[in-house]
């Protein structure tokens, strides 16, 4: 049946990268400005012993997660370099365009929290200094959208990105180091903290099990064969050590800032640690200017999917500059974006979103889809124990899957009931 699906060419680059450069760019992910808010969307909920050792688990099984899809980047001796594709050849039409649904909407709902995190940021700078409630969040989300149209219109793929993935990671450092720096330093001379897990039993039930969605967000791309189809011979080799520097040096400052924010502040920390800190101003402001520059280029690669689809579509190709191209550029992804900044200033619930894109795209694709492909793809190879595993991980993730979008859909409600549309959080 896979034979009858159209597979197209595409416009943008592929095997071009060494697997150091795609290492950066899953890193990048890893450790944009979200970071900030897990001491208190994933600790707060959880406590030490959950946080801890559910940040630790979460590692382990989206690093093993990640390397099933890996290997199965050249199954069939075809290069898949969409998640799509990939489902597509193994299962058929219908989930090439149930994986394609899925994954669009998870994209989507990660880049309106991008947008998000970059106003907050903007507003974040607005009031260390004039702290007068005349500019509300919705103007900074509209002004961060604005930006990142310009990057998305000048930066033609995911390739291109270069020397911007070394900004990025200098931006990460600043917002990283001097959070942790700072907390460091309130933690110290602060009295003790209440580290209980707030609310009621039943609320604590669901904030446990939104928790359970931010923690394989805050390490998950959804978007890994895209990202694979950069790196250079041999794919998989080279792919697998990018994921290894992932998912080593790539995870230790999320630990940090995380771990240290939740010390400092306990149950107390906001869901963006920069809100929390003492020291000075021009140091905080640096922080938060670091924070929206490297969700700008973060929200870049988790649209590139988008951006590909477009552009092989409508056949944009050759000179990045040529007339034509740049003004489909600025027409489509500048709408693109648009759409994006608008929901993003219509519902800025950053934890909300968090919770329910790791709940209704993030599990399915990287676990239960996962999981379930290799089987497909393997299984006449596999022992049965092997087989009972990935069998074990496809249940399993499905029913944390949808007891995660039940937890999320009435973290929603409760917000909605609480706050405004357009409102200045």
């Amino acid at each position: 049946e896979h034979l009858a699906i159209e597979v197209l060419e595409t416009s943008h680059q592929i095997s071009r990268d060494s697997w150091f450069q795609v290492g950066f760019v899953l890193t990048t992910g890893v450790n944009s400005a979200y970071v900030l808010g897990y001491s208190g969307t994933i600790m707060v909920p959880l406590g030490w012993i959950g946080g801890v050792v559910g940040l630790i688990v979460a590692t382990a099984i989206s690093l093993y997660a990640n390397s099933l899809v890996a290997k199965l980047h050249q199954y069939g001796e075809v290069r898949h370099i969409r998640y799509r594709d990939l489902a597509g050849f193994i299962y058929g039409k219908k989930a090439y365009s149930l994986t394609w649904a899925l994954q669009y909407a998870n994209l989507f709902m990660i880049n309106v929290g991008f947008v998000i995190l970059a106003g907050s940021s903007l507003k974040a700078v607005y009031v260390l200094f004039r702290d007068d409630g005349e500019m509300k969040l919705p103007y900074f989300i509209a002004m961060a959208g604005f930006v990142c149209i310009v990057f998305a219109v000048s930066v033609p793929h995911l390739s291109a990105l270069g020397v911007w993935l070394a900004f990025s990671t200098v931006f990460s450092l600043i917002y990283i180091v001097t959070g942790i720096v700072l907390a460091i330093k309130d933690g110290i001379r602060s009295p003790p903290r209440d580290y209980s897990i707030p609310g009621t039993s039943v609320d604590r039930i669901f904030t446990t099990i939104g928790a359970s969605a931010n923690l394989v967000f805050a390490f998950n791309t959804g978007m890994l064969p895209e990202i694979q189809a950069t790196v250079r011979q041999p794919v998989v080799e080279n792919m697998m050590r990018a994921l290894y520097f992932q998912f080593s040096a790539g995870v230790l400052p999320m630990y940090a800032i995380t771990f240290i924010g939740y010390w400092a502040y306990g149950s107390k920390v906001s869901s963006y640690l920069l809100n929390n800190v003492g020291g000075p101003i021009w140091l905080k402001a640096a922080a938060n200017i670091a924070a929206f520059l490297q969700t700008v280029i973060a929200l870049h690669i988790f649209a590139s999917p988008t951006y590909e689809y477009l552009d092989t579509k409508y056949g944009i190709r050759g000179s990045a500059m040529a007339l034509r191209n740049l003004s489909f550029r600025v027409a489509v992804r500048g709408g693109y974006l648009v759409i994006t900044t608008f929901i993003s200033a219509l519902l800025p619930f950053l934890g909300d979103f968090m919770s329910l894109t790791g709940a209704v795209s993030t599990f399915p694709l990287t676990f239960i889809l996962a999981n379930h492909m290799y089987l497909v793809a393997k299984g006449r190879k596999m022992k049965s124990w092997q087989k009972n595993w990935h069998w074990f991980n496809v249940c399993f993730f499905g029913v944390v899957a949808l007891a995660a979008a039940a937890a999320a859909l009435r973290l929603i409600a409760v917000d909605s009931s609480n706050y405004h549309v357009f409102a200045d959080l």
